[in-house]
């Protein structure tokens, strides 16, 4: 007859799934990005740094052009990265697009990659491919606004295909902005035919520049024309401000918020709502987002970055591949990001979906929040019943904050901001060694280990590993005699004593059979 302690559970070490593990609860979806939030390498160093704003006070270039010309193609040539989803399916880019091009010892520009315009000067709809119908307004909308912006504008064509009446519109359009402009003749994969080719398009009476977007020539010489063609640097006197280093809430004065939910969620209206701006394309079909859009905006001395993304449906209802490269995008975005806003479309219910990507996020130790949106839309009737449904999906993450939310009419938006700013906190808090000790004597007073194997764990010290999340590391001699209830009341003890709330926690136990040496 046993009399021992009942068989339970070994606490599990909080964050030590992999992005292949994670991957397959989102049913098969898979990133390959090495820099997921979380992710360690065999030395257990933190991931890489995020990406920065893009400097509003850059000068600005915009790429112009008929649908699939190789403007997103050159887009990411000039930036060095595939930001921008490319396919021989024409009409891929509905969205502007920022990014940096920039060259050591050379002055740094930003580029804007737009759809392809289809509209003529009397705004009537050309000729234009299938994925773009729809929304040529919008579309044209989007490239006045760039070109509005922008210092430079840049025409693309396709040199294979030769010079269009379509073309011709675009030249007169561009050239009646009245600002220095170029045309990067696309497609033209060598010197030795670049004569030839260029022939029929001086007719446009601007600049020429043979280049391939995808093979990489002359690219560097249609880079160089740009930036000749920038109006003069103004000089700046905060060179030596930027080195002193503006104190240490210097890391705080920006805050990258990614976008995640399932289509038609809501997240374009949502971006244009907290950005102020009408920055994204909104429509009511589903998947009208296909990139990851960059949306930057500044108040109250706060530089917010938002990441629209496109809606992560199951693989099995994706069914071309420019949709599984948006999907693939949309969850990189999150490791990308100091904070990610789930957004749920409230009027469907929580869904299958829904609870795979909650999962997800909490495995990757994801700071998020989840937004339920058109709360408007919600019946009374039915309010209590599916607040409740979204706090039970919510029980195995407690630390989530859930808001009921509308971008149309504007409910609870402004209590987003300020609590991602307080989770970005939150996930970058240090804990002085002073406080840990305290901390840990408490823990270890208040409630004692369990008895596990006829005998207690002993715990010998603690300390923070890393920030991003908080990582705290305890050094037992038998980590298998530490319990996963025990695990979960040292979790909610640290939150308690060092005021994390919502941010996630990681809690790992290491055996070791030698104590802490003291000086």
């Amino acid at each position: 007859m046993n009399t021992g302690t009942p068989k339970q559970k070994k606490a599990p070490d909080q964050g030590a799934a992999t992005d292949k593990t994670v991957a397959a609860g989102v049913s098969g979806l898979q990133t390959t990005d090495k820099g997921a939030k979380g992710a360690k390498d065999g030395k257990g160093r933190a991931p890489r740094e995020l990406p920065p704003p893009i400097p509003e006070d850059l000068p600005r270039v915009s790429l112009l052009g008929r649908p699939n010309v190789g403007k997103s193609t050159l887009f990411n040539r000039l930036i060095r990265s595939n930001r921008a989803i490319t396919h021989d399916m024409p009409g891929v880019t509905r969205d502007r697009m920022e990014g940096l091009a920039r060259r050591a010892g050379e002055r740094s520009f930003v580029i804007i990659d737009t759809g392809g315009i289809t509209l003529d000067a009397h705004e009537t709809v050309s000729e234009g491919p299938a994925g773009i119908r729809g929304f040529e307004a919008e579309i044209l909308r989007q490239a006045e606004d760039a070109m509005a912006e922008s210092s430079v504008l840049c025409l693309v064509v396709d040199a294979r295909e030769g010079l269009t009446p379509f073309d011709e519109h675009l030249s007169a359009f561009i050239r009646r902005a009245g600002k220095p402009a170029i045309v990067a003749v696309n497609k033209v994969d060598g010197a030795e035919n670049a004569d030839t080719l260029l022939a029929e398009f001086y007719s446009l009476g601007l600049p020429l520049v043979p280049c391939s977007a995808a093979h990489g020539f002359n690219v560097r010489e249609l880079e160089e024309q740009l930036r000749d063609l920038l109006p003069p640097e103004e000089e700046r006197f905060d060179d030596e401000e930027d080195e002193d280093g503006a104190g240490k809430d210097a890391d705080m004065s920006s805050i990258r918020i990614a976008m995640l939910g399932r289509p038609n969620a809501g997240k374009s209206s949502l971006v244009n709502a907290l950005s102020g701006l009408s920055r994204m394309i909104v429509s009511d079909v589903a998947g009208t987002t296909r990139d990851s859009v960059d949306v930057s905006v500044t108040m109250d001395g706060v530089t917010y970055t938002f990441v629209d993304t496109a809606g992560v449906r199951r693989p099995a209802r994706i069914t071309d591949t420019v949709e599984k490269y948006s999907v693939n995008s949309s969850l990189k975005s999150t490791t990308k990001a100091h904070v990610t806003l789930l957004v749920l479309d409230g009027p469907g219910g929580l869904t299958q979906q829904d609870k795979r990507l909650i999962e997800l996020l909490s495995e990757r130790m994801t700071a998020f929040m989840v937004l339920v949106n058109k709360s408007d839309l919600i019946p009374p009737a039915t309010m209590k019943a599916l607040e409740r449904d979204f706090k039970d999906a919510l029980a195995f993450c407690p630390h989530v904050p859930l808001l009921f939310v509308s971008a149309l009419k504007g409910k609870n938006l402004k209590k987003i901001l300020p609590l991602a700013l307080s989770l970005r906190k939150e996930c970058s808090r240090r804990v002085p060694t002073g406080a840990l000790n305290r901390a840990f004597e408490d823990i270890l007073q208040r409630h004692q280990p369990p008895i596990v194997k006829q005998a207690r764990a002993k715990f010998y010290y603690m300390t923070q590993a890393e920030s991003e999340p908080p990582t705290f590391v305890f050094f037992v001699n038998d980590a298998d005699r530490v319990l996963a209830s025990y695990a979960r009341y040292i979790e909610k003890s640290l939150r308690r004593e060092f005021g994390i709330t919502h941010a996630p926690v990681r809690v790992r136990f290491r055996s070791t059979h030698t104590k802490k040496s003291k000086k």
